[in-house]
């Protein structure tokens, strides 16, 4: 059984906090074991909390990806609930003012374009700046902590789903990536973290004895979260990526899809732990919405075979020739820069490669230097065997 870093503050460590004026940075998903939040958790516990801070999403967690989230109350506290998600993504001066610590709680994915690291980053920024001390009570890595993979994030091509050249899957949690950011990028926060017990690198989040609570509107399984990390290039196209459905990134389609010969090309690649089935589904939101879409579904049947950037890469492929003349890459982010799909991946590199029909694999040899060196960066900052 995994003790989260709010468990081992609230039984075994709650002098840390007491006497200070805490800012919560946090959300939904962040609870305790019986699925009480964290904001009455800590209350109860005697904390005395004088603001509220949310990420993508809200502190509430209902917020749609990409919409901006404004400043406001929580209704239960009559709390100041500030949004670091809209016009601010770093914590100002005045937000800060009058508090002795950020106490900061997200359940992460893993995965760099989620954009929780991004927001921990400016936390530890602004925090730095004010000196103004941190606490990172920590969360497992739901996709274990033993993969580190996908390209980096090149010069000029930082935004809020990449923040800082790491690879797309980073292989640690949040606690291990605060002092890594902190340390290596001089945010200076006066850091500390409140680690777990009884987590390993190879634990998958359904082998921790939590229960999953959806860190986001989208991410509403383990399965989900699993194979984000290639599915969200689905994202940069004109695709759907299942966002209006019950299974977003683990559908894509498009109303001038086939999904039958989409999946009979996809299976016939024998990619490792998954396969596909001609799935036909109507979003109510997002790319498509109201519109018969056909596609395939995706079906991971071993996790551990499963090499999710490479499935992402490969369906992109296999939509692109099924319908040369309907797929596209979209030629905007929400940041309103460079085509989303460039920011997603770190690089123009990946679409042109996609563009000029090149094989998947060959991308994969291009990352591995970048992976390696990230790893021994990271070393002096993992708390988890």
């Amino acid at each position: 059984m995994v003790r989260t870093g709010l468990q081992i503050l609230l039984s075994e460590q709650r002098s840390l906090v007491a006497g200070r004026r805490v800012g919560l940075v946090s959300h939904a998903a962040a609870v305790l074991p019986d699925l009480t939040g964290i904001l009455p958790a800590v209350r109860t516990a005697g904390v005395d909390v004088q603001a509220l801070f949310g990420p993508e999403h809200g502190f509430a967690g209902a917020a749609a990806d990409g919409a901006a989230v404004g400043h406001g109350h929580d209704e239960r506290t009559g709390l100041p609930v500030y949004s670091l998600y809209g016009e601010t993504k770093e914590p100002t001066a005045d937000m800060l003012a009058g508090l002795d610590l950020l106490l900061v709680d997200f359940q992460d994915v893993g995965v760099r374009f989620y954009t929780y690291l991004s927001t921990l980053y400016y936390v530890l920024r602004g925090a730095g700046r004010a000196n103004l001390p941190v606490m990172v009570l920590d969360r497992p890595n739901p996709i274990t902590g033993r993969v580190v993979a996908g390209p980096l994030v090149d010069p000029g091509l930082e935004s809020f789903v990449g923040i800082l050249p790491i690879p797309l899957r980073h292989g640690l949690t949040l606690g291990e990536l605060a002092g890594y950011m902190n340390t290596e990028y001089s945010l200076k926060a006066p850091l500390s973290v409140v680690a777990m017990t009884g987590w390993q690198r190879a634990d998958w989040f359904d082998q921790t004895g939590l229960l999953w609570v959806p860190p986001s509107p989208a991410m509403p399984h383990l399965s989900t979260a699993a194979v984000y990390p290639g599915m969200c290039f689905i994202e940069g196209t004109n695709l759907s990526e299942g966002r209006g459905t019950a299974l977003p990134f683990e559908v894509v389609g498009a109303p001038w899809l086939d999904g039958d010969a989409l999946a009979a090309h996809l299976n016939q690649l024998g990619l490792p732990g998954v396969r596909f089935r001609a799935h036909t589904f109507t979003p109510t939101a997002s790319k498509h919405a109201n519109q018969v879409c056909q596609g395939v579904q995706v079906h991971v049947f071993d996790r551990e075979a499963l090499q999710p950037i490479t499935l992402g890469l490969h369906v992109l492929a296999a939509c692109m020739q099924a319908a040369p003349g309907q797929f596209a890459f979209l030629p905007s982010s929400w940041e309103g820069r460079p085509p989303h799909m460039d920011l997603l991946a770190g690089s123009a590199a990946v679409r042109a490669h996609l563009l000029a029909g090149q094989p998947v694999e060959e991308l994969e040899a291009t990352w591995a230097a970048g992976c390696a060196h990230f790893r021994r960066a990271c070393q002096p900052h993992l708390l988890y065997a």
